[in-house]
């Protein structure tokens, strides 16, 4: 496998993170998008939202090409006292603004992939010490760790929401269940556990 066949294999898995992510948010009201559904207040916009901060910055100033949707919430001049601002839409931000800015972040993303080698250089400035210094290729393994783990949180809240589940919507990577009886089979067997210490 060549480095150009290998960057094109990552930058794949970065797409499919991607896709697998923004599924989640179809045919939903803006509630539902908006909705936090954990007590942490994961929602499936503000998933989105954070997504395109992150792989602005990482695939845009971090190599010297600042994306022109780039926006940082965290660490500048005018930061918010909400350390959270980047995790939810706004009240003034449609989720339409939200998809069309990651939209824009995702294409100058994937032209900052195309232009250059995996050892291309760069500096994340959010990083200490020598970890700031990396390569396209680092970055590419840091993201698709990164929106994959996302797009699980999305699996999880949108399952809360109105039940659905899995991969993409022409394979689910589920196997044909009935789901209400699997789980009531799993908490009976937690319930066994009940009163163990922990």
């Amino acid at each position: 496998m060549t480095n150009e066949d290998l960057k094109a294999d990552l930058h794949n898995y970065l797409k499919e993170g991607r896709t697998a992510l923004l599924w989640k948010l179809e045919g939903l009201s803006e509630y539902d998008l908006r909705r936090p559904l954990v007590p942490t207040g994961t929602n499936l916009l503000g998933l989105v939202k954070h997504t395109s901060n992150t792989e602005a910055g990482y695939f845009g100033s971090v190599f010297g090409r600042p994306c022109p949707a780039e926006q940082f919430p965290w660490g500048a001049e005018d930061e918010s006292d909400d350390p959270n601002i980047d995790m939810y839409a706004a009240e003034d931000e449609t989720p339409q603004q939200v998809l069309e800015r990651y939209r824009q972040v995702c294409e100058h993303a994937d032209a900052t992939i195309e232009a250059l080698p995996l050892d291309a250089p760069g500096t994340v400035p959010w990083w200490r010490g020598e970890r700031s210094q990396v390569t396209l290729h680092r970055i590419l393994t840091h993201m698709i760790a990164e929106l994959h783990r996302h797009a699980g949180h999305a699996d999880i809240v949108r399952e809360l929401i109105d039940g659905e589940a899995g991969h993409r919507p022409e394979s689910s990577n589920l196997p044909d269940n009935d789901w209400s009886a699997y789980r009531e089979q799993l908490e009976a067997l937690a319930l066994r556990f009940r009163e163990q210490p922990a």
